[in-house]
Order: C-alpha cells, then structure tokens, then sequence
C-alpha cells in the first residue's frame, strides 16, 4: 500500500512523515487519510513527496497503482451487495448488470489514469 511505502522510505532517509508534509506544505491529517483509505495521492503530490524524499518518483507512483488495482479488485464485493432501481422498479443487480457496471468502472478509471499522465 502507499501509506506503508512512505512510511518506509521516511524511515530510510530519517524523517517524520508529518515533519514530510511540512516540507512540502500540506496538513499532517493526510497521514490519516492514507492509512485508512484505498484512495493515494495525486501525481502532482507523489512528485512533491518524491522530490522531497530525494527518491524517484516511481517508487512512489507504483505504490500508487498498486494501491488502485487492490481497490478494483475488491469492486465486485461491493457491486454484490448493490441493490437499484430499473424501469420503475426496484430489484436486485442481475450479474449481467453487475457485469456492466464493472466494465463502466474499468472503463472509468482507465481514462483518470491516462488523463493523470497527460498532466
């Protein structure tokens, strides 16, 4: 995961991850937010954080992804348990919909990721 990647890196170089945020200027409650959520940082942080660091922003990146591809992993797990509304009626997903679904997801993330390197 991300947050596991930083903190090892902030430990190699000997430094607080919250005296890190400092550095570059953002709230130490991002610590938080990536610890417990499936959400990394944007590009342009992973550069700031990277730069900072002294490392390659690369390592940083495929912590990243790899943090987003566990998360679409789990995405069925959470289309099992979705219940919608179709022509006025409500029923439960069929796993054709859920099929769907799941490639609009894919579809979805697949251009963030690509409008990400664009920028």
């Amino acid at each position: 995961m991300f947050f596991d990647t930083l903190q090892a890196l902030c430990d190699e170089k000997g430094i607080a991850m919250s005296a890190l945020l400092d550095q570059v200027g953002m709230s130490r409650g991002n610590i938080a937010r990536w610890k417990a959520t499936d959400n990394p940082p944007k590009p342009a942080t992973l550069i700031k954080l990277a730069e900072a660091l002294g490392v390659d922003r690369k390592r940083l990146e495929r912590a990243a992804e790899s943090q987003e591809a566990e998360t679409e992993m789990s995405a069925h797990d959470i289309l099992d348990d979705v219940d919608i509304a179709f022509y006025g009626e409500y029923k439960e997903l069929s796993e054709d919909d859920k099929a769907v679904l799941r490639d609009m997801v894919r579809v979805m993330r697949d251009r963030r990721a690509k409008k990400k390197q664009e920028e």
